[in-house]
């Protein structure tokens, strides 16, 4: 997505240092400081941004190098997670000349397929996997979509695909995620707390809806380490955050 609130979507940006899964908010999230919760807000965007572009477009030289140079998390509380961070991991250890390559042809073979039915890839939009007939431009796109403008987001020119591709999901996840630290950041917990149902709803009605059959097809189709554990870290991720928004908003909602 664009880095400004009022154009956004797909963004040319760099993968961001030192992801971790965003952990469930704290016992004593009530007394945390601003800046703590404006951290913990800051931790998710990250990851997010960073599971956008794996899934955006194939990994390139430099991509692969900023994710070796990452820290990844060795154990986050979720089996998904974990096992995506080691796959990962272990893939990138033993980075090769042909590297580039073996990832663009996974990629192209995972994601984008050569059949037109809908169940020859694992295609990364939401509309293939909860329309009956698997295809594109359907309810989920229309909604998303709805959901961007409702918060002042909307689709970069240059981004082609359609708007509930998953790393456009994600991105909007990204952006939420870094406007919620900066609301807390400033002390405006009315407003930080609002953005935080939006988050919650996205996950529950969007990302948990269909990210589970999604990395069951990237399962299915990938054939290197990097996609399988990018797939494995993504499913950790939503269910880690589908919790942890939902604790986080549990005492407010009740109010």
């Amino acid at each position: 997505m664009r880095t400004t609130d009022a154009d956004v979507a797909v963004a040319d940006r760099p993968a961001p240092a030192d992801p971790a899964v965003a952990a469930p908010s704290p016992q004593d999230a009530g007394e945390a400081s601003p800046k703590e919760l404006s951290d913990f807000m800051k931790g998710r965007s990250r990851t997010y941004g960073m599971l956008a572009r794996i899934f955006r477009v194939e990994a390139d030289e430099e991509f692969v190098c900023e994710l070796r140079s990452m820290r990844f998390p060795t154990s986050t509380g979720n089996v998904h997670a974990d096992r995506g961070y080691r796959l990962m991991c272990n893939y990138l250890r033993g980075v090769w000349e042909d590297t580039q390559l073996d990832l663009a042809r996974d990629y192209m073979r995972t994601f984008i397929g050569h059949g037109v039915n809908g169940r020859s890839a694992a295609y990364p939009y939401e509309s293939v996997h909860t329309s009956e007939k698997r295809l594109l431009m359907q309810g989920a796109r229309d909604e998303v979509l709805a959901i961007y403008r409702a918060n002042n987001l909307k689709k970069d020119e240059r981004w082609r695909d359609c708007e509930d591709h998953i790393a456009l999901e994600l991105e909007f996840m990204q952006v939420m995620a870094g406007r919620t630290a900066k609301a807390l950041a400033e002390y405006r917990e009315d407003d930080a707390i609002e953005m935080l149902r939006t988050q919650r709803d996205f996950v529950e009605n969007h990302l948990a809806n269909w990210v589970p059959i999604f990395v069951e097809d990237i399962m299915r189709w990938s054939q290197t380490d990097f996609y399988r554990g990018a797939g494995e870290l993504l499913l950790g991720f939503v269910q880690t955050e589908r919790e942890a928004l939902a604790d986080m908003l549990e005492e407010s909602d009740a109010q």
